[in-house]
């Protein structure tokens, strides 16, 4: 309990208190009005989605393309159950993410034993099989879409599902458990030679990526109230690699501000026209070219970027003593 209460904690504590309080007030004050409440929510489920996946490509150091596979599955489940069964709004998308563990289980024992590309391009397949088999089910309307979702998610239920996810994964990527990850990213034959089972800390990465995935399917579905295949396509899990990449690989923070500032971009380029869809993907080629590793790379933001920043007069006077 004392090393909890340290000052980094209590600071991040008050700075998410901070920041909900300010976001709710602004939302209850219809200053943020309805469109924008909309897009501040469906950011915070991105950055669940994109703490999860870099998981699995940023620590474990494996490229995952199907990420949008498991959270199509968490949706359809958590909205059939809510919607069929009549089962309540939290049971549902806790079932939907335990059934995206079990299929990232069938899934990952077979493919992760393969590395680089050919995992990439299972996982890939993986997704699209998932989205012509939904297409293909009559009882959560096929290619039609699913309608009629309960509307259950509110921007505090988001952003408490947020933190909570936030603060599970970096808590895993701090354990034994998340070091030995590392280790397979930096080198998987060197981990292996020191006793360090790789494929099973790649699998358990694999199943808990998924379970958020699958829990952000969820919250995704009963915030639209209707969802349809396309919305699980390929694209959306270049989307979600791209948070990752852009933030940089094994930066949960870099992942939250990418997810944040990726899923606002083009709705205030909007106005631009078609002239938006050249200066996204324009930004991000500069990106790479002038940051390949990613905003933050490996690294988190800490308070030690604000003092670098705004050195104060004590240690001015050392660094010229």
């Amino acid at each position: 309990m004392k090393n909890f209460f340290n000052k980094k904690t209590i600071t991040i504590i008050l700075g998410v208190l901070i920041t909900y309080a300010v976001l709710f007030g602004l939302i209850s004050a219809n200053v943020i009005n309805s469109y924008y409440k909309g897009i501040i929510t469906f950011s915070l489920i991105n950055i669940i989605l994109a703490v999860s996946l870099n998981l699995i490509v940023g620590f474990t150091g494996q490229l995952c393309l199907g990420h949008a596979g498991f959270m199509s599955i968490g949706a359809y489940i958590s909205a059939l159950m809510s919607q069929k069964a009549g089962m309540p709004f939290v049971a549902s998308i806790f079932i939907g993410a335990m059934i995206a563990c079990i299929f990232a289980a069938l899934i990952g024992y077979p493919t992760l034993k393969l590395t680089g590309d050919y995992f990439a391009i299972t996982t890939l397949a993986f997704g699209e099989i998932i989205r012509i088999i939904i297409m293909n089910i009559n009882v959560v309307g096929g290619a039609r879409g699913f309608t009629g979702i309960p509307i259950k998610t509110t921007f505090t239920v988001a952003f408490i599902f947020m933190v909570l996810s936030i603060i599970v994964i970096k808590n895993i990527i701090n354990s034994s458990q998340g070091r030995a990850m590392l280790s397979v990213r930096e080198n998987e034959i060197a981990a292996e030679s020191m006793g360090i089972n790789a494929f099973k800390y790649k699998m358990m990465a694999f199943i808990i990526a998924a379970f958020f995935a699958g829990l952000a399917g969820g919250l995704y579905a009963h915030y639209a109230g209707y969802i349809k295949p396309d919305s699980f396509d390929f694209n959306k899990s270049i989307d979600y690699l791209t948070f990752v990449v852009f933030g940089g690989m094994g930066s949960l923070s870099g992942s939250v501000i990418a997810a944040t500032v990726l899923t606002f971009l083009p709705e205030l380029l909007r106005s631009m026209g078609d002239f938006r869809m050249i200066i996204y993907p324009l930004a991000l080629i500069l990106l790479m070219i002038f940051r390949p590793e990613g905003l933050f790379g490996d690294k988190e933001v800490s308070l030690n970027i604000i003092k670098n920043i705004f050195p104060n007069k004590k240690s001015k006077d050392r660094k010229e003593a």
